[in-house]
């Protein structure tokens, strides 16, 4: 959770997790409460997906984030760099940024789900957390 602290928005996604079992995950609701992390579950059908818990968004903590950037590899600087731009462009417009993975449409992403072998099945759940600035 230590990548949380200095993000400003972040999400926990889960995926394949029974509706019953999700309800009794005390722990979503605690980091949730306790680091602002929302949580999000993930259907194979895109649209069914939900925004369980919402994250709650802050302010970046810029003297962690430049701390992290001083002690991070050379190959970082570039992708903050790139961050950057896109602040600066604005979320409507496009700017590449290496390193991230594309953003799909709707029918891109029904494509990648089909291609990938993507299906909601019982009994198997993944959890991956994913911060956002």
């Amino acid at each position: 959770m230590s990548n949380s602290s200095w993000a400003n928005e972040g999400y926990l996604v889960v995926f394949n997790i029974d509706d019953e079992v999700l309800n009794e995950l005390n722990e979503l609701r605690w980091l949730n409460q306790s680091f602002g992390i929302g949580v999000i579950k993930l259907e194979s059908e895109i649209s069914n997906s939900k925004i369980l818990l919402p994250a709650k968004e802050r302010e970046i903590d810029m003297q962690t984030l430049n701390m992290l950037i001083d002690d991070s590899p050379e190959d970082f600087k570039p992708f903050i760099k790139d961050i950057n731009k896109q602040i600066k462009a604005g979320f409507d417009t496009h700017v590449k940024v290496a390193g991230l993975d594309p953003v799909l449409d709707d029918e891109a992403m029904q494509k990648y789900i089909e291609d990938k072998g993507i299906k909601a099945e019982k009994n198997e759940s993944t959890l991956s957390f994913s911060p956002h600035f």
